[in-house]
């Protein structure tokens, strides 16, 4: 196992790049991080077996940490729907406990194909700008339960904030643009809490897991892509409104479908 100064500016690097994405084109860390941390731990020469386990439980510990300062930002706007929000929690809590239950279940090389998948499904939504229409009001309880459930075990699988997949769904359902996204900023969290926690639990008694890690999160990764991402993420913000974003968003798209194509085919 190589040792963690040399790699730990790779971290610092893949936190900078994540956050400034995530601020100028609203895209979660997660579809960043997962597959060049993949990529990291390959030539760390962890084993192969766990290296998609790593990548997606350490994206979701990054996500409780970057989430928090997204939450506070669009609170201050006032633009959060909370009681959509906590709708949606328990069955977002339990549906990520159980994702990561399954991602667990899964061989890595099955979570690879998987999260290669979604993220090809998400690089065709930003390419094309396909957007749900309004149609209808937010279902019931049962409706909304289910809806969580689904959101919070397929960001687990993945490794991501549960934006891609909450905003459409919000936005389906007659909510603003606006409030969707902040919703959806803080539905984050509880997914990546509920997704961590499930990570760290199922990872305990995974072998042979490297030094400093907590199940399946890997600390000096966790700790470096934080550091810089919280810093770069306002900075993202800012570009959003000098830099034509829509064009950045079909350039970051073609991005996601190579990451994609190469993980379907490797």
């Amino acid at each position: 196992m190589e040792s963690i100064l040399p790699t730990l500016s790779l971290y610092l690097v893949l936190g900078a790049f994540a956050g400034v994405m995530a601020g100028l084109l609203g895209v979660g860390g997660g579809l960043i991080i997962v597959p060049v941390l993949a990529w990291i731990f390959h030539h760390q020469q962890i084993a192969s077996a766990l290296i998609m386990h790593l990548a997606i439980g350490t994206s979701l510990a990054t996500i409780v940490l970057t989430s928090t300062s997204s939450i506070r930002a669009h609170q201050r706007h006032g633009a959060i729907l909370w009681p959509v929000f906590w709708r949606l929690t328990p069955g977002i809590i339990i549906g990520a406990w159980i994702g990561s239950a399954v991602a667990d279940a899964l061989p890595s090389i099955a979570l690879q194909k998987i999260f290669a998948l979604f993220v090809l499904t998400v690089s065709a939504q930003m390419a094309f700008g396909a957007k749900p229409s309004p149609q209808r009001e937010l279902p019931g309880a049962a409706g909304m339960l289910t809806v969580g459930g689904v959101i919070g075990g397929v960001s687990a699988i993945v490794g991501i904030g549960g934006g891609s997949l909450t905003v459409p769904f919000l936005t389906w359902c007659n909510t603003t643009i606006r409030q969707a996204v902040a919703t959806s900023a803080a539905c984050g969290l509880p997914i990546a809490l509920a997704g961590t926690l499930g990570f760290v639990v199922t990872g305990l008694n995974a072998a042979p897991l490297p030094a400093w890690s907590l199940g399946y999160v890997y600390g000096p990764a966790l700790v470096g892509i934080v550091f810089t991402s919280m810093l770069t993420a306002p900075l993202g913000a800012k570009l959003a409104h000098t830099l034509p974003t829509e064009v950045l968003k079909k350039v970051f798209a073609v991005f996601l479908a190579v990451i994609g194509v190469k993980m379907l085919l490797s």
